[in-house]
């Protein structure tokens, strides 16, 4: 998930810096992070990510995050979300004095205080001195200081939190965050939310615009795709006539009339059920009228 906005800085009533983000744009996709940062050049682009000024990619510490940063702005101001570098101080008091424990709130609570308005090599001196000898496990203790006292060190040009509010910059990556419950999440892993893996990015860039308040614009440019899509029937070629066809009067042919059987007729004269049967048996019904001829004649001669 990218999130863009555009950074206004003011002053709350205590006279402590405010930062506010508006006109928020995202852009989501189910990748590995090289394609998801070249896809995301087409959002960067449009939101004159090459252009502004100054740009500030407020992220976490992943290294392929940084990656990104660099191919779409080199020159931006790196810094580690705030919580994110907090998170691994308290691990770090934790593994020294145990979870939970009064000294690890205590002490975590003076270095964030510090990190947020102060001089982050104090922090850093601050973890140095952790007294992990005195830890129930030394060497897990100490294990954890050193890994995160690495991680902050590396990224020590990230945590000038003080110097990044002075300038109006955000310090937390918090509109990433709720960009992935409210874009994303609401719609893949909400109640009765059904899915397949090759739709997720077709469905993504629908929830991006419509959550950006781009719909309009964005369903035109679709339309205009989906009809340069769609192959447009060719015509049939117009029939060519001879000079013979085209001046001869064109006739008529009726369709063929079905053939159907000519349905029998019943005997002249008085119809019985019988002979009404016999009108479809033609040998019962010659034999018949032999029989009654025969019947006649010998009447005859009586």
């Amino acid at each position: 998930m990218l999130a863009i906005g555009t950074v206004a800085a003011a002053r709350g009533g205590d006279g402590e810096p405010t930062v506010r983000t508006g006109d928020v744009s995202y852009f989501a996709r189910m990748a590995d992070h090289a394609t998801f940062a070249r896809l995301a050049l087409v959002e960067a682009h449009r939101r004159g990510t090459e252009s502004a000024g100054t740009v500030v990619a407020v992220a976490d510490g992943a290294e392929w995050v940084q990656g990104l940063v660099d191919l779409h702005r080199p020159d931006a101001v790196r810094v580690l979300d705030f919580p994110h570098a907090v998170e691994h101080l308290n691990a770090a008091g934790q593994a020294t004095w145990g979870a939970g424990a009064p000294e690890a709130t205590a002490w975590l609570a003076r270095q964030a205080h510090e990190l947020r308005s102060g001089d982050p090599a104090t922090v850093l001196d601050a973890l140095r001195s952790l007294p992990v000898h005195d830890a129930v496990d030394p060497a897990a203790a100490a294990r954890a200081r050193d890994q995160t006292l690495a991680y902050l060190e590396k990224r020590r040009a990230q945590i000038e939190y003080a110097r990044f509010r002075r300038c109006g910059f955000p310090i937390g990556s918090g509109m990433v965050e709720s960009a992935h419950k409210t874009v994303v999440e609401d719609r893949l892993k909400g109640a009765g939310m059904h899915w397949a893996p090759h739709h997720v990015d077709p469905m993504a860039a629908l929830r991006t615009a419509v959550c950006a308040d781009r719909w309009d614009e964005a369903w035109r440019a679709i339309a205009r795709r989906r009809r340069a899509r769609t192959p447009t029937p060719r015509p049939r070629p117009p029939r060519v006539l001879s000079a013979h066809q085209a001046t001869r009067p064109r006739r008529r042919i009726p369709p063929p009339r079905p053939r159907v059987a000519p349905m029998p007729r019943a005997p002249a004269g008085r119809v019985s059920t019988r002979s009404w049967r016999l009108a479809f048996q033609p040998e019962r019904r010659a034999a018949d009228l032999a029989a009654r001829r025969a019947t006649r004649a010998a009447s005859a001669k009586n």
